[in-house]
């Protein structure tokens, strides 16, 4: 009798555009192990019964994705840390017994990727300017505050969101208004956007952008397009920029760990194998 072929996915609503089976399907066939991962599209409402039978038909884990983060934290039974200071989960893992281990890799993805694309960098350099405060932005605050940055300014358009953010997680975050998100960019050494503003279909990203000089690192958690507009003006400024495909594929690599027992190498190959190439 063979042991059970183990089998993860990514949950969403919508869920067909995701790259993450593509991502995981790559590393599967590098490192030559057996296993499946696949997408599935369910709705709010069968999140919880679908997350109760899984590990009764042999999957081992999963990752989360819109909109259902904060849904699957509260759903866990146990959660880590991070994920408990992010306040969502976008990575599960289920026990021998079922019960559901819930945990948050974006804050790691995003630094992993941050190191990756702009070596560089250091979080005592200076100032981090962020765009935005929703789902993303928190687990990009908590990534930067652990890795050490103390002067974080935070612009988003609803600016109570941002308040919210700073009560939280402490006075290292100041909070700018949206109509002077432009200003916030000057004498700062990191620059990030989480907002989903400059992705296909979405607003175009229009912060002015004229305090941009090439001794800023600009970064971008928007994949699609990969070169957005703001890494476009950032790099023709002589900026450092990091586009945000890292950002997924060193998100991935925590949970494909625990769920087939090896961890995944990040190379040109995986974002060619990513991006389609």
């Amino acid at each position: 009798m063979t042991d059970k072929i183990p089998l993860a996915g990514v949950i969403g609503s919508p869920i067909a555009h995701s790259r993450s089976p593509v991502l995981h399907r790559h590393w599967l066939e590098a490192l030559g192990l057996r296993g499946h991962y696949i997408p599935m599209d369910v709705s709010h409402e069968n999140l919880e019964e679908v997350l109760r039978v899984l590990p009764k038909m042999g999957f081992v884990g999963c990752n989360i994705t819109i909109p259902h983060k904060v849904a699957a934290l509260n759903l866990a039974d146990a959660v880590s840390d991070r994920a408990a200071l992010i306040g969502s989960a976008n990575t599960l893992i289920f026990r021998d017994d079922g019960s559901i281990y819930a945990d948050n890799t974006d804050g790691y993805g995003f630094i992993a990727n941050l190191r990756a694309g702009a070596p560089d960098w250091d979080p005592k350099d200076g100032p981090v300017a962020i765009f935005g405060a929703g789902g993303a932005c928190r687990a990009v605050l908590a990534s930067l505050i652990e890795a050490g940055c103390t002067d974080i300014r935070l612009a988003n358009r609803s600016r109570p969101r941002a308040e919210a953010l700073r009560t939280e997680f402490g006075p290292k975050i100041t909070v700018f208004d949206w109509v002077l998100a432009g200003s916030m960019i000057e004498g700062a050494a990191l620059i990030v956007n989480t907002t989903s503003l400059g992705m296909v279909g979405k607003s175009e990203f229009k912060v002015p952008l004229d305090a941009l000089t090439p001794d800023m690192v600009v970064t971008d958690i928007v994949y699609t397009p990969l070169d957005t507009e703001l890494l476009k003006t950032a790099a023709a400024r002589g900026c450092t920029t990091v586009d945000g495909l890292g950002m997924l594929i060193h998100q991935g690599a925590p949970g494909f760990e625990r769920w087939f027992g090896e961890r995944p190498p990040v190379t040109d190959q995986t974002r060619s194998a990513v991006l389609g190439w």
